[in-house]
């Protein structure tokens, strides 16, 4: 799409689209693209969950659901199931509660505490504050526990192929400060990157100024496809391989895979890393909930097809909502870059989406003073500051396709008035 530059121009493009803003924000709409939730029709996917255990069904691997024995690391059969789904052994997993966050607050609490495997002490105590390396643009969650527990954020871009791992070769050289990194590896949040074997095979064999560099990829995503699953890589075994055998802990959980408020959380790791967090575990906690483990063993174990099954059925509901986004900002906007740009992910649960000036904050205000929620911009990068003002994730799981579509045509209508509003007053500022 090309734009006249002429003053008449510019100020009929700018008149339109408030026109058509004012006839969206006219219509009353109430529709949220905010979070990263599943649907109902989702959620129903996973009702056979709530039915799977019975009056009768009062032990598992021979150990009573009910009574408070059975082991900090989780159910055998739940540790087996999650082992081969992370690509590990049963040995390397640790299957908890309903969070994979909270595993990843565990481990860096203890962390903090004792230090890791390796460590010549406690991470905090010293005269400097540990810091931790994340991805722009990345997931709010993983800046806020850190920034919570007290660390100091080093942020490196997410690349198409995964985190900027020169930066992160270069940083971690540099300052024994920084103890770690914090990535999503298959289908980042917010772009949907999927790291390559390569750079995968770098992190693993990384060599840092901190002894204790350790490697925290929560993958979140891992069987979230849309399209072609990627080749995922083995972060247990490549640290291993390369002489770092505790470095790597790999979180994931079934949050979007059954039930959001009632799932498993869980962690693998070397097996000294699991002796390391099951000794801080059984410190604190008689063990997970065994009741829950078994009924997702047994509602997994049936689902035709398993945890791929159901994935496939998700995928069925969500990849439609994900088209609609594409379809409608191309329609909207074009299919160059005078707007914005977007991502295409083939996985996941986001889009990110780039204006071409920097109006991402006067979109989101725009949009929400029309009645669609999107994410606060600044979102995806810590402390909610964007410095390009231009990164907005589209959370487009929740809705119904047809109010995606409906909330994306809204979307487009506050991109093109928050741009022409901006040219507007660059034009004024070059004329004065």
């Amino acid at each position: 799409m090309t734009r006249d530059g002429s003053a008449p121009a510019a100020a009929d493009a700018l008149s339109a689209a408030q026109t058509a803003y004012d006839a969206i924000r006219a219509r009353g709409l109430k529709l949220n693209m905010q979070r990263g939730q599943p649907s109902d029709a989702d959620f129903d996917l996973s009702n056979g969950l709530l039915s799977t255990l019975g009056e009768t069904d009062l032990s598992m691997d021979g150990i009573d659901l009910r009574n408070y024995p059975g082991g900090i690391a989780g159910l055998p059969s739940a540790r087996k199931m999650f082992a081969d789904y992370l690509d590990v052994k049963a040995e390397n997993v640790i299957v908890w509660n309903n969070a994979s966050l909270e595993l990843q607050g565990f481990v860096l609490t203890f962390a903090l505490l004792h230090g890791v495997r390796g460590s010549k002490g406690p991470w905090v105590g010293g005269e400097s504050k540990p810091k931790f390396i994340v991805t722009i643009p990345g997931y709010d969650r993983h800046f806020l526990l850190l920034q919570t527990l007290g660390f100091d954020l080093v942020t490196v871009d997410m690349q198409h192929d995964g985190p900027d791992v020169d930066a992160i070769e270069r940083l971690a050289a540099e300052d024994a400060n920084i103890k770690g990194v914090l990535f999503v590896p298959t289908y980042s949040n917010p772009g949907g990157e999927t790291i390559s074997a390569a750079k995968a095979q770098r992190l693993a064999a990384l060599q840092a100024a901190a002894p204790d560099f350790t490697i925290l990829a929560d993958d979140a995503y891992r069987a979230h496809h849309l399209g072609t699953p990627p080749e995922t890589v083995n972060f247990v075994t490549l640290c291993r391989d390369a002489g770092h055998p505790d470095r790597a802990f790999v979180f994931a959980s079934t949050s979007k895979i059954t039930l959001a408020g009632a799932g498993l959380g869980f962690v693998a790791t070397s097996e000294d890393n699991i002796k390391w967090m099951s000794k801080y575990l059984n410190a604190q906690s008689i063990g997970p909930n065994k009741p829950e483990q078994a009924r997702h063993v047994k509602f997994l174990g049936s689902y035709p097809g398993g945890i791929d099954g159901l994935m496939r059925d998700h995928a069925a509901l969500i990849a439609p909502k994900f088209r609609a986004v594409g379809e409608t900002l191309r329609a909207e906007l074009g299919e160059g870059d005078d707007f914005a740009t977007w991502a295409n992910p083939q996985g996941g649960y986001f889009i990110s989406l780039d204006t071409t000036a920097p109006v991402a904050a006067r979109v989101v205000e725009l949009a929400d003073a029309a009645g669609v929620s999107l994410t606060p911009a600044g979102a995806t990068y810590p402390d909610g500051k964007d410095p390009g003002n231009r990164n907005i994730r589209i959370a487009p799981t929740r809705p119904p396709v047809g109010e995606v579509y409906i909330a994306m045509s809204a979307v487009a209508a506050c991109i093109r008035l928050a741009t022409e509003e901006y040219r507007a007053g660059q034009r004024a500022q070059g004329n004065s």
